[in-house]
């Protein structure tokens, strides 16, 4: 099992604590990301919003393009996965701006290619919000520009979204035959797309049982492409505590609910802009990406425990959040990582 964790280029992940000691600033991710090859993580996704979602649109958020080659400078091990967003990027542009931090980073540089749901940031910043599987098919062809100009030279595309003639990019990325490119989302048209063009898939939080079914679902949509086996990894927010009293109070701290906090402002234009499988209830809503749904929370023993039903299930990391972020990290290497680390 590989343990990653969301840098929190967002100030936090709880939308009802407005402080939570973990700045969105450049000097709180570069100590955190150094700190975390130093207690055994394996990689670290950067997401991409230019509004913060998690405290409001006026609270400070770090762009994830020059923070991800700002991360590469200074770390040595860790695998930098960066989220893009295809209406956001034209991906022949993208592909020369990856390449370099990849060379950077000396080959530790992936993609996490997402759907963009947020109308109000594509509006703010002059971007067309298109409809959900308008969304994907741009998606398929902005993948299908951005591995091929990796690739080979004198590329040429005519689709209905992009148009590249004759590409010539050079250098090519350090990662053979490309950087690893991940992507989520439970639709029909994103488990399709998924399954025949990207490397990995990683899910929103939920249960073992669930999450097997979804591994289960696009394996057997990759295996019927003819296609070799995807990693897959889930969302999840970690909470270790010693007793059940400890436990239950840091999730009643968490999950406190303020309807008109600046981070609730935008919970039902993001409902409205996915498309789920099960639907997401406000209190879930606190904390992102469903975290809260993976029960990474208990006693060390308890979440090892939870742990192992996940990689039984086919699961290969975890993308974990958690409050204040340095100091719970330290906490799960020391109680996870470590005395996994011990028994392999």
């Amino acid at each position: 099992m590989q343990y990653g964790y969301w840098m929190p280029v967002f100030g936090g992940w709880l939308r009802n604590v407005e402080n939570e000691n973990m700045q969105a600033s450049w000097d709180y991710v570069k100590k955190l990301a150094i700190r975390s090859e130093e207690l055994g993580y394996d990689l670290a996704l950067i997401a991409e919003l230019n509004l913060n979602d998690i405290k409001g649109a006026k609270a400070d958020s770090l762009d994830a393009w020059s923070t991800t080659a700002a991360l590469a400078a200074v770390t040595q091990r860790i695998e930098l996965m960066v989220a893009v967003r295809p209406t956001f990027h034209n991906p022949a542009l993208l592909a020369k701006q990856a390449a370099n931090i990849d060379h950077i980073s000396n080959g530790r540089l992936s993609l996490n290619v997402v759907s963009s749901w947020w109308k109000d940031e594509a509006e703010k910043y002059g971007v067309q919000f298109e409809q959900h599987d308008d969304r994907y098919a741009r998606t398929a062809e902005w993948l299908t520009v951005l591995d091929n100009v990796w690739k080979q030279d004198h590329f040429s595309f005519d689709g209905k979204y992009y148009k590249v003639k004759d590409n010539v990019l050079h250098p090519k990325p350090v990662s053979r035959p490309r950087p690893r490119i991940y992507a989520g989302g439970e639709s029909e048209a994103a488990k399709d797309l998924i399954s025949a063009t990207c490397d990995g898939y990683v899910m929103h939080g939920d249960s073992p049982e669930v999450i097997a079914r979804r591994i289960a679902d696009v394996s057997e949509r990759r295996e019927k492409k003819g296609l070799p086996r995807m990693k897959f990894g889930v969302a999840a927010y970690s909470i270790i505590r010693n007793s059940p009293t400890e436990l239950k109070k840091e999730l009643e701290r968490i999950t406190n609910v303020q309807e008109g906090s600046p981070g609730y402002h935008n919970y039902r234009q993001w409902l409205s802009g996915t498309q789920l499988e099960q639907q997401v209830s406000l209190e879930e809503y606190s904390v992102s990406n469903r975290g809260l749904r993976s029960g990474l929370t208990g006693s060390p023993q308890q979440v090892l425990d939870r742990i192992g039903a996940f990689e039984r299930a086919g699961v290969d990391f975890f993308l974990l959040q958690c409050s204040p972020q340095l100091e719970e990290m330290e906490r799960f290497s020391e109680a996870v990582i470590g005395t996994t680390a011990a028994v392999s």
